[in-house]
């Protein structure tokens, strides 16, 4: 099959794919958008909102649509590396024999990541990256495609340990789940207060989606618009000539390179679904705000004045 041929079919499945989230999901559209931009483009995403907002059944719905084992790790104080990555144990042959953790899955579901310690956290780093665990001196590959979905309650400081900006930097886009409109949480209730269980069919195969990342990686993109995504980055960074007068004020760190990487692959990504053979400044722009928002850190006169992290990337286009 030609690329064109397969961006065609994508953005087909890619229609299909909502209807199927449709039937579980009320609203978050741009929610779930992201998410599967972050899925096709081989990233991973941070989920930030209030409890409640359904962010556990978005990814499980997600899962199911996409035909991916999915397991989910609830992250709390006492939970230890090898609770995520699995242990080695002596059977009864006396010979050691590793049991692999639930971080052997497709999708993985950080529940609540903030609320484990560093150690912990860091235990996810090597697979987020390498798509790789190693246990013991052993080196185990993880099945492809592999992403890490991580939720993160914003409002919430008691026994939390906040991620580290290196771990942070290893989502591809940081989401916020807002709360429903009057409408959508009418449906919701309407929804889920009933007996009717609507049934989520798989759509892909896991090679499928390994297939369409990389058609989505051959997808050529104009020298002016990989220039373009370059200079955001560097318009973030308050040290850089490029810097706009609000984050010369308000930024005490800007983004670095992976930023201009995800750009790239999340504009081509926006691109492919809307029918694009090549992507624009129009879809760096529709997924800036969510690739930049945990890469810039705000300093006290930003949180004093109330500038946000929004404000701060719309002022860069």
């Amino acid at each position: 099959m030609s690329d064109v041929a397969a961006i065609e079919k994508l953005v087909n499945k890619y229609k299909d794919l909502k209807n199927e989230v449709a039937k579980v999901i009320i609203g978050q559209d741009e929610v779930v958008n992201q998410i599967l931009i972050s899925i096709f483009s081989g990233g991973h995403a941070l989920l930030i909102g209030v409890p409640g907002l359904a962010k556990t059944l978005m990814v499980n719905t997600i899962s199911q649509a996409l035909g991916l084992d999915f397991k989910r790790i609830q992250f709390t104080p006492d939970l230890m590396p090898s609770d995520i990555l699995g242990s080695e144990i002596l059977d009864e042959d006396r010979q050691f024999k590793f049991i692999k953790g639930p971080i052997f899955a497709n999708i993985i579901l950080a529940d609540e990541i903030n609320r484990t310690p560093p150690k912990t956290q860091a235990a996810l780093l090597e697979a987020m990256q390498e798509r790789a665990v190693t246990v013991a001196g052993h080196h185990y590959k993880l099945d492809l495609p592999y992403f890490v979905l991580a939720t993160q309650n914003p409002i919430e400081q008691e026994g939390t340990y906040p991620l580290p900006e290196a771990q942070l930097d290893r989502f591809m886009f940081a989401i916020n789940l807002e709360y429903p409109s009057f409408q959508e949480e009418v449906d919701v209730v309407k929804a889920t207060t009933s007996d009717i269980k609507p049934k989520v069919n798989p759509l892909f195969a896991a090679q499928d989606i390994v297939d369409f990342q990389q058609v989505i990686r051959r997808i050529p993109v104009a020298d002016n618009v990989i220039e373009y995504a370059v200079e955001m980055v560097g318009k973030t960074r308050p040290k850089s000539e490029a810097a706009t007068d609000l984050v010369k004020q308000y930024i005490d760190w800007g983004a670095g390179p992976r930023a201009s990487q995800n750009l790239i692959l999340a504009a081509k990504t926006h691109a492919a679904i809307n029918g694009k053979f090549s992507p624009d400044i129009e879809n760096i722009q529709a997924v800036a705000t969510s690739i930049l928002r945990h890469r810039i850190i705000k300093n006290y006169k930003a949180d004093a004045e109330g500038v946000n992290e929004e404000q701060i990337i719309h002022s860069l286009f």
